[in-house]
């Protein structure tokens, strides 16, 4: 039997009885006794025996040999040989005593992979999983195209610059040479008035230079005594 269909008849085996910590491991390149080693915990000596018993059958009503069993009598540590893989299925403190991953578990096989496409597991594994669209998880990924920003030049145009320097020029006042005096406008308003008020003022003869100035001679009337 092939080899990748025998270790998934083992795994599948091993976990219809629940087993734990099923671990897979590659070691062809350790011995050529056998190309794999499968190693199994169960909680009880009921379950070890069901589990090499499981591993036993599934691998028979394949096809398959199965070469010899070990340690059902005690049920702590059960082996079973099927040639290509060698199964141990172990309770917990036995494992943990023995570590049998530490002397063959330097190339372990993931127990997906060893679900292969022949079987009727490995086929729904293999076919791709259904996303309703109307979800988000659905929908496919738009790329994401990457935006070039213009950047606006601050610099304004020649004409621009042109017409804001000479409303500059036109609002300041001219600079003034020390030591030079400038003669600043009246304002029309200003003027007028003083205008209107000179108009408004009576005229005054002036005595001329050559005549004396008139005298004002004030009489008083003396009141009769009856």
């Amino acid at each position: 039997m092939d080899i990748k269909k025998l270790q998934t008849l083992v795994v599948d085996a091993l976990e219809d009885v629940k087993a734990q910590d099923i671990v897979l491991f590659d070691t062809t390149h350790l011995t050529s006794l056998f190309d794999r080693i499968a190693i199994a915990s169960g909680t009880s000596n009921r379950q070890t025996k069901a589990l090499a018993a499981s591993v036993r059958d599934k691998v028979k009503a394949a096809g398959g040999e199965v070469y010899g069993m070990e340690g059902e009598d005690t049920g702590e540590w059960v082996l079973v040989d099927l040639g290509d893989i060698i199964v141990h299925i172990m309770q917990a403190p036995i494992r943990a005593y023995y570590r049998l991953e530490e002397l063959w578990g330097d190339k372990p096989v993931k127990l997906g992979a060893a679900k292969r496409k022949n079987t009727a597991e490995g086929e729904a594994a293999a076919e791709p999983k259904k996303v309703s669209t109307h979800l988000a998880a659905g929908k496919k990924a738009v790329e994401a195209s990457p935006v070039v920003e213009k950047k606006v030049s601050a610099r304004k145009p020649a004409a621009a610059k042109a017409a804001t320097a000479t409303k500059k020029a036109a609002a300041k006042p001219a600079a003034v040479p020390a030591g030079k005096k400038i003669k600043v406008g009246v304002p029309k308003a200003t003027a007028a008035a003083v205008k209107a008020l000179k108009a408004s003022k009576p005229k005054v003869a002036k005595p001329k230079a050559d005549e004396a100035p008139v005298k004002t001679v004030i009489k008083r009337i003396k009141k009769s005594e009856e």
